[in-house]
């Protein structure tokens, strides 16, 4: 029963539609990425800057649309998080190709996917979708979203104002990528939790054999 319902908590049970308004906004924020990283390459940071607030106030409208309208899905549950997670990888890596952004962060960002990239592959395993989203990983999310423009703006110009700005983007993502790591150990304890119970329902069934099997019937 307690298996049962941790399924229910961590997989929801959205529709299997894929042409939804969200899942294009989504679609369309994905392919947007692109765009602003080779934007941000060749510096042309305002037009950069452009296509990441559209894109950024895309995130908003997809979510607010999707809950509003009864329009959640299985592809959005997965286009929505992996279109931030591309575009805070690409945008950084971006901004530290061309000098703006140390590679730390760089590296702490990706690491940190390829840690949760694992773990979603094992839970998938066992029959569980991606984790629902902690409160810590939404505020880490927006803090890295928050980065990425201030260190472009930061780039547009010269003196104390825009130094300072550079030193404010610094600190978004000192404070971004803490939360993200923090974020990160919860998620994995929350997935080491789920796949033990499981290994341990299953053991258990393996130690009823035949008595567990006459319950079921």
């Amino acid at each position: 029963m307690a298996i049962r319902q941790l399924k229910r908590r961590f997989s929801p049970a959205p529709t299997d539609k894929i042409f939804t308004v969200p899942n294009v906004i989504s679609m369309l924020r994905i392919v947007s990425i692109p765009f602003i990283t080779v934007l941000v390459m060749h510096h042309h940071l305002f037009a950069s800057l452009v296509v990441l607030a559209a894109s950024c106030a895309s995130d908003g409208v997809d979510g607010y649309i999707a809950r509003r309208y009864n329009q959640v899905t299985k592809l959005g549950q997965l286009l929505d998080p992996i279109a931030d997670r591309l575009l805070i990888i690409c945008s950084m890596l971006a901004l530290a190709w061309v000098g703006i952004v140390p590679w730390w962060v760089l590296v702490l960002v990706a690491l940190r996917e390829v840690v949760l990239g694992i773990q979603i592959l094992c839970l998938a395993q066992f029959g569980y979708g991606p984790l629902p989203v902690h409160f810590v990983g939404k505020a880490a999310t927006a803090m890295l979203m928050i980065t990425v423009p201030v260190f472009i703006v930061s780039e547009m110009g010269s003196g104390r104002l825009f130094n300072v700005l550079h030193y404010g983007g610094d600190a978004c993502a000192i404070w971004g990528c803490t939360l993200y790591w923090i974020a990160g150990f919860i998620y994995i304890h929350q997935g080491v939790g789920l796949i033990r119970q499981e290994l341990a329902a299953r053991r258990h069934g393996h130690a009823d054999g035949p008595t567990g099997a006459k319950e079921s019937a």
